[in-house]
């Protein structure tokens, strides 16, 4: 079952919880997402490290429960 935009943002807030985290679904199907993720913890990172870091709070989850996302990220302004 495809996760839902709350479930992967909860999922996200609980390795970073000061990040803002805006959701879109590119299909409308509840299986394509994209991401802008902005955290604190993204600063001195480089993009490759930043996007390993949110692959990681998802758990293993991409490519099972969620299927495609899209990914943007940023450190906390």
């Amino acid at each position: 079952m495809p996760m839902n935009a709350d479930e992967i943002v909860n999922q996200i807030k609980k390795t970073f919880p000061d990040a803002v985290v805006e959701m879109t679904d590119l299909a409308g199907d509840g299986d394509h997402w994209s991401a802008v993720v902005k955290s604190s913890s993204f600063v001195g990172k480089s993009r490759i490290q930043q996007h390993k870091m949110v692959y990681e709070a998802l758990g293993g989850k991409m490519g099972d429960d969620l299927h495609a996302l899209q990914l943007k990220t940023k450190p906390l302004d």
